[in-house]
This record gives C-alpha cells, sequence and structure tokens, in this order.
C-alpha cells in the first residue's frame, strides 16, 4: 500500500490517498476540498478510487466531498453509521462555518465498528471511536492507522462541540488504539504522523 498526503480545505486537512499498486484500487480519506493537485496525482498514476472514506462529518472534513463524487462519479461514500445525522444536516457538519458552503451528503455505504472492506489487495478494519463525534471512526490497513480526528501528535479532537465527549475519547483511545501494537504508524486529519507507542508514553490527554 502506498500513501500520500494532500492539504485540503480552507482548514488544511490531511487528505490521503491510500493505493495497491498492484492493482491500481484506490481509496480517499477525508477530502475537506477541493485539490487539484490530488486530482492530477490519481490521474498521472491511473488509480482506481474505489471508496471515499470519511473519519467523522464535520465540515472541515467533507467539504471536498461533492467535487470528489464528481471527479469519481463510481466512488461509493463511506462512514459510520453513527454520523448519519450529522452527515445530514448542515447545522450540525458545520460545514458553511468551516467551508461556507452547506453541504448535505447521501452515504452510500455505512459501517459499524468491527467491519471490514477490501480495496484491491488492501483489508480496511473500521474502528467506531466516538467522542470528537458520536460517528467519529478510524481506519486500520495493517500497520497503517488513519485516525481521523480522534488521535493526533500528542494532542486529541476537540471535545467542545456538540455531541462530543471528553471521557468517550478517551475511552476511545484507550480501548481501542491504545491496544494496537506500538508500531501502528498514526496518520491524523491534522498535524504531523506518529505512532501509536510514542502517543502511549507521551500523549498528555489520555
Amino acid at each position: 500500500m502506498k500513501v500520500t498526503k494532500f492539504l485540503s480545505g480552507p482548514l488544511a486537512v490531511n487528505c490521503y490517498v491510500a493505493s495497491d499498486e498492484a492493482t491500481k484500487k484506490a481509496f480517499i480519506v477525508d477530502p475537506g476540498g477541493h485539490n487539484k493537485d490530488m486530482v492530477n496525482y490519481i490521474k498521472e498514476n491511473g488509480f482506481e478510487i474505489e471508496y471515499i472514506i470519511l473519519t467523522h462529518g464535520h465540515g472541515d472534513h467533507i467539504g471536498g466531498v461533492p467535487a470528489c463524487r464528481k471527479e469519481y462519479p463510481k466512488a461509493k461514500l463511506v462512514a459510520c453509521i453513527h454520523e448519519k445525522p450529522m452527515l445530514e444536516d448542515p447545522y450540525l457538519n458545520m460545514s458553511t462555518l468551516t467551508g461556507g458552503e452547506s453541504v448535505s451528503l447521501s452515504v452510500d455505504h455505512y459501517v459499524s465498528d468491527g467491519d471490514t472492506m477490501k480495496v484491491g489487495e488492501m483489508e480496511l478494519k473500521f474502528l467506531h471511536t466516538p467522542g470528537h463525534t458520536p460517528g467519529g471512526m478510524c481506519i486500520l490497513v495493517g500497520n497503517i492507522l488513519f485516525s481521523g480526528d480522534t488521535l493526533f501528535q500528542q494532542s486529541i479532537g476537540r471535545t467542545d462541540f456538540q455531541g462530543s465527549s471528553f471521557a468517550a475519547i478517551q475511552d476511545s483511545i484507550r480501548n481501542k488504539l491504545y491496544t494496537l501494537p506500538d508500531d501502528t504508524i498514526v496518520l491524523p486529519g491534522h498535524m504531523g504522523t506518529t505512532t501509536i507507542g510514542y502517543e502511549k508514553r507521551n500523549n498528555p490527554f489520555v
């Protein structure tokens, strides 16, 4: 698996393109806005985007979904079932505040905790990690974890939004993420790359 990061949207969300180089199948994680460099990268490498996957429903992470759906009409939109109300309601997802445009999404495939999916030879496992939002989730592929806004380098996602919970995000990290191997690479929705082991030793919020 090859993963390439693109900063997207007005809040510079980490959007990722993960590809299986053998089959050219790929998926996008959290397109916060339209990114021409990402589109060119996908085209130049001949990747087939099968899924657009959302770690959660805040506007800074979903603003680029309409553009991606136009660019890749065969791609299916995937999110956690517990995020359905937020994704459908521009007030709850704060899309107008974060991106200037109202976004309401109809998801093609909702997943639950522990569900898996294949993209080429890549096997994805979805981990429901509420706290930042009720339906926040992380995506585990081999030793790589797309952590969205649940876990950052020496930080965690904000818990002062409607539907957020500090106790819930602590529980999600301790009992879902910190049980992963220490060498698991963490690719967060903001800031830089880290590892589970580093966060277990150094994260002051958990």
